[in-house]
């Protein structure tokens, strides 16, 4: 057993040492940034698009530029308008431009040196309806034209459709897009032709029904691809595949679509 003093010394230290872990942390000198952000209001449509400045202590925000976005709107600017949902990289609701690439706003990091500005546009070559809100009308107009479901009109033998481990493999790298649209406008050839050509995104779904083995639609798929624009625009300079922020790679799902096409 302790002795009386031993006990009052743990004690002592004890009390200290707890003290000292609910004090107050030290704060940090602020670490100020600025970020130049693309601002446009369909309802002022006389004053121009421009860059807006705003200046964060990083030291008060999330390490991403989501977090930047968001104590904006909630501290500074309640007009700044963007789209925004999971957080967590899975909705793509918040592609845009930073800093000159199309990325995920809540996936990109804040560079944290205060000596360079951030800028931040909407995604390049399309309407934009607010601020950094692009008008994704055409896109998903697309995505719904090359028929993004399985069609199987044959009765499954078990209650489902089933495929080999094999098979399912093939489907990785294009399952997982989340049709954020970066890819398809950072394409040079969208930018110019996105009225027919179906662009990266859209494209590489349409493969992953064609690769599926459970589909049976393939021949009717490829068919709608026999033209100069839906598929034949794509040239290959693989802005689709260096910008996408799932790491995926579009470009080969073209090309892979386009020697299947061609050797038959």
């Amino acid at each position: 057993m302790l002795s009386r003093r031993a006990l009052q010394t743990t004690t002592r230290a004890f009390s200290t040492t707890r003290a000292a872990l609910l004090a107050a942390p030290v704060e940090k000198a602020p670490l100020v940034k600025e970020f130049k952000i693309y601002r446009w209001n369909p309802d002022e449509p006389e004053k121009k698009p421009h860059l807006q400045s705003y200046k964060i202590d990083l030291n008060q925000c999330g390490p991403m530029v989501l977090d930047a976005l968001i104590k904006i709107k909630n501290e500074v600017d309640p007009t700044l308008t963007f789209r925004r949902s999971c957080r967590e990289g899975i909705c793509g609701s918040c592609a845009m431009n930073i800093d000159g690439q199309n990325t995920l706003a809540c996936l990109c990091r804040i560079d944290r040196s205060p000596t360079k500005d951030a800028k931040i546009y909407p995604l390049p070559h399309m309407y934009v309806v607010k601020d950094l809100v692009p008008d994704l009308t055409q896109f998903y107009k697309q995505y719904k034209s090359i028929e993004p479901w399985l069609q199987n009109d044959n009765p499954p033998v078990d209650r489902e459709h089933l495929q080999s481990q094999e098979d399912r493999k093939k489907l990785d790298g294009m399952y997982e897009c989340i049709l954020c649209a970066c890819c398809s406008t950072s394409c040079p050839s969208y930018w110019w032709n996105q009225d027919e050509y179906l662009g990266p995104a859209a494209l590489m779904q349409a493969y992953r029904w064609m690769a599926d083995s459970r589909d049976t639609a393939e021949a009717v798929r490829k068919e709608k691809m026999q033209n100069t624009l839906s598929l034949y625009r794509c040239h290959t300079i693989f802005n689709c595949s260096r910008t996408c922020p799932k790491s995926l790679n579009p470009a080969e799902a073209i090309a892979k679509m386009k020697l299947e096409m061609a050797m038959e």
